[in-house]
């Protein structure tokens, strides 16, 4: 077997190709758009070479055949907020083969480990956690957009190697026709009808304003989570380039607390119920059948990729009154019958509260896993998101 390191046409054709080969029968398995896995590791396209770096492998056996590939990358922002600077491992596929998965592996070790990393996570991605991330551990059903789909024993090669469940990522379902409990109605119908708070959702010809007010709730929503780093405004606004490109403005929301901006919330149509009949192609003919099947509304699943709200109005009732309004629009998109609610961590327990508190069940599980180069030091799992959450135990 040979490591091959993807620089060619022919080595991304390749990489492309393994899980194709992988998943030939898995009716689970939705195809990814190769551009969009191209552009992750082209500096032009993808703002996270800013900051960082990343490159891609293929593996190869003795008949020439890729038979596994994997991905590194270094997120310089974020890499030495932990106690071992740590990269990143993702995009990995690879039969079920230790010895070939150990290469992999071992390739993006060895890359991370000469530019100072002293760990890396995996499988994730090189770009922010809300699209391919993490490792699918149950719940092995097609998976809505953005949100990884693995073989179960992939799960073996990871732990095989040495790698360590660093925090639990849980995904909720939430079928929409059924009513919310009553309790949650009456307190998001107060708050969202109260004079000094103001709802209203994205307009993509004002997303600069947006942006600004994305920075604003995230600087400080999350201040106080451990391993804060401030937010980088060409990394939001990358994010909004795609966000133009797969969500519906009433799909985006932001609150305001007398013109301040004070919560934020983000779904998008699950659109892998179409990409799934595309595989994974981008040419004119995929082009023509993509709109065809947005126009009969072939999807019928959303998926909330975030929801940030300021220390100061947490537990107000605000997240509920974003439902509120939520479901305003979703009575007009009458064709959307499910929500899913993903991803939150085990290490944030309030918001495991709020999509309980929506009548949300679990579905999926999906690991961040850690893997120290330094076998003999003391593994840590992620701690508790806020600090002071964890000072009250």
């Amino acid at each position: 077997m040979q490591i091959i390191e993807v620089k060619d046409k022919g080595a991304t054709k390749a990489f492309h190709q393994v899980p194709h080969d992988i998943y030939r029968d898995d009716q689970n398995w939705v195809p990814p758009i190769k551009a969009l896995e191209d552009a992750t590791f082209d500096p032009a396209k993808n703002e996270f070479f800013q900051h960082g770096e990343g490159t891609r492998w293929i593996l190869i056996d003795n008949h020439q055949k890729a038979i596994g590939r994997i991905g590194a990358f270094i997120n310089r922002n974020k890499a030495f907020s932990f106690k071992q600077p740590t990269g990143g491992c993702g995009f990995f596929e690879c039969i079920d083969n230790q010895e070939a998965a150990n290469m992999l592996f071992n390739t993006a070790k060895t890359w991370l480990a000469e530019r100072g990393m002293e760990a890396m996570d995996g499988p994730v991605n090189f770009g922010e956690n809300l699209l391919n991330w993490g490792l699918l551990a149950e719940g092995f059903m097609q998976q809505g957009f953005g949100m990884p789909y693995n073989k179960p024993y992939y799960l073996q090669l990871f732990e095989n190697y040495g790698f360590q469940i660093y925090f639990k990522q849980y995904s909720y379902h939430l079928h929409h026709k059924e009513p919310f409990p009553e309790r949650f109605w009456k307190i998001a119908e107060w708050v969202a009808k109260k004079p000094d708070f103001r709802f209203e959702h994205v307009r993509f010809d004002n997303i600069e304003k947006y942006i600004q007010d994305f920075v604003k709730i995230y600087e400080l929503a999350w201040a106080r989570h451990d391993n804060h780093q401030s937010v980088n405004l060409d990394d939001i606004r990358g994010m909004m380039k795609i966000a133009k490109l797969i969500a519906d403005e009433e799909f985006i929301w932001f609150a305001y607390y007398k013109d301040e901006p004070v919560l934020l919330f983000g779904m998008i149509p699950d659109w892998n119920m179409i990409l799934k009949k595309l595989n994974g192609k981008t040419n004119l003919w995929s082009l023509i059948k993509f709109i065809w099947y947005k126009k009969i509304r072939t999807i019928t699943r959303a998926r909330i990729l975030l929801m940030g709200v300021v220390p100061k109005f947490q537990g107000t009732g605000l997240e509920s009154a974003v439902f509120w309004h939520m479901d305003n629009v979703m009575q007009r998109k009458l064709w959307y019958d499910e929500v899913e609610l993903s991803w939150v961590g085990d290490f944030n327990p309030k918001m495991m509260a709020i999509y309980t508190s929506v009548g949300s069940v679990p579905a999926k599980t999906h690991y961040t896993m850690r893997y120290l180069f330094d076998r003999n030091a003391p593994f840590e799992r992620a701690p508790m998101l806020m600090k002071d959450i964890r000072e009250k135990k």
